[in-house]
């Protein structure tokens, strides 16, 4: 071990270690919380207003840190949030979290990170680590943000450390917050990678060191790509068996009780958030540069972004007419079930798709008071009894828990339910995906 990992991992033990998270969204805030409660100071770096405003005010924004939680790591005075980037001079780590959207034509955007990475050069403490966790194509970390730093003039092993981290962030998930899941880490070299390791240990129970940042970038590509390949697999397989008059739940059930050599994959409207929709295709996209065309990637993105418009004409075919000027509820509108967030939620293209053929769409998420995003810009509607008898079909595109279906049921004249909710029961005026 060198003197300078045994320093790091000495500061770690008598509780010196400083850390900054640059982006407090769903990945940086929860992370930031979990050191925090570890009675680590942690700075936190955000440039949305908003973000900052609610935590100035003792608010939490996402699901996965309580109000009451942040309220008592701020009094304990181990958190606090800022735009000021300065604030990373003091700090022994940073750990940038910062969005990775696709631009036109799926490629790539990183320049929020080569952006973070740029201000993290300014203000970098001699000898600090610096984390990776956005998720991006294979090559970033060492083809990307490397260089910056090496252009401020900046060695690595001697000025600074680099690595990469997959975040794994599952939103809502109870049984695996984010001190429960494994956590991946690869580093430019041995002792960047040690010394990310040493970091995590202090909140996560298993930390998984890989051979390098290029694998840890692969490992979060591939735990995705499976997912999307596997997701446009049985949403496929939903489309041919509705053909053939075959119940596909009826199906994934039966094969469920295999014990080995099966994992259930369900069909739906689609898919959202940011993770499935997006990280296979920066794997498709660098592929493609060592003239490797991935087949299966493009095929269940296709597969999967088409099911908006394949719900529509289910709806349509259940109405059995055009569905111009007919009135569609859309129940539920967030990506997931229980959880405020509408990133790349199929609920929107959905609404877009039925207003597309004339429908007059309305909605209703209890955790969604407002809906504009796209073309759709509406109010929630109102569950009762009196308004569900207004509607031609309800359609149920997010199983939310909180949600009395019964009730939607006894009350609407067609449900077209895309989540499965009234499994195992033959009700003629439910038809389901």
């Amino acid at each position: 071990m060198s003197n300078l990992l045994s320093g790091f991992k000495r500061k770690i033990r008598i509780n010196e270690l400083r850390i900054a998270i640059v982006g407090l969204g769903y990945v940086g805030f929860p992370l930031a919380i979990e050191f925090a409660k570890k009675g680590i100071p942690v700075m936190g770096i955000e440039i949305d207003k908003d973000r900052l405003r609610h935590i100035q005010c003792k608010e939490s924004y996402i699901s996965d840190v309580s109000s009451k939680e942040l309220k008592s790591i701020l009094k304990k005075g181990c958190f606090s949030a800022t735009s000021d980037f300065s604030v990373i001079k003091d700090c022994d780590a940073v750990l940038v979290c910062v969005p990775t959207p696709l631009k036109r034509k799926n490629l790539p955007d990183i320049s929020y990170i080569k952006s973070a990475v740029q201000s993290v050069v300014s203000y970098i403490k001699k000898g600090a680590l610096v984390i990776l966790e956005s998720t991006t194509y294979p090559g970033t970390t060492d083809e990307e943000l490397l260089p910056i730093f090496e252009k401020a003039g900046l060695e690595h092993g001697k000025d600074f450390f680099l690595c990469f981290s997959p975040e794994r962030i599952d939103p809502g998930n109870v049984k695996f917050p984010v001190n429960k899941i494994p956590k991946v880490i690869g580093g430019i070299n041995r002792e960047a990678t040690l010394r990310g390791a040493e970091i995590y240990k202090i909140i996560i129970d298993k930390v998984v060191p890989v051979s390098s940042a290029r694998a840890a970038e692969t490992v979060k590509l591939l735990e995705n790509t499976f997912r999307l390949i596997n997701i446009g697999l049985i949403d496929e397989l939903a489309m041919m068996a509705h053909k053939m008059k075959i119940d596909i739940w009826e199906v994934v059930s039966a094969a469920s009780t295999k014990p080995f050599g099966f994992m259930p994959f369900y069909p739906g409207p689609g898919v959202g958030g940011h993770c499935i929709p997006k990280d296979p295709l920066y794997l498709h996209w660098k592929a493609k540069s060592f003239g490797f065309y991935s087949r299966f990637i493009r095929l269940a993105s296709d597969v999967i972004s088409y099911m908006p418009e394949y719900v529509a004409l289910r709806i349509q075919e259940a109405i059995k007419k055009s569905l111009k000027g007919k009135r569609i509820l859309v129940v539920g509108v967030t990506y997931k079930r229980d959880i405020k967030d509408l990133r790349q939620s199929p609920s929107i293209d959905l609404i877009s798709s039925l207003k597309k053929r004339g429908a007059k769409i309305s909605y209703y998420d209890p955790l969604i008071p407002y809906l504009k995003v796209k073309d759709v810009d509406l109010k929630s509607s109102a569950i009762s009894g009196q308004n569900l008898a207004k509607f031609d079909c309800v359609v149920i595109a997010t199983d939310h828990s909180t949600l009395d279906y019964n009730f939607i049921l006894r009350n609407s004249k067609l449900i077209f339910d895309a989540r499965n909710v009234y499994r195992g029961r033959n009700i003629g005026k439910v038809v389901r995906l």
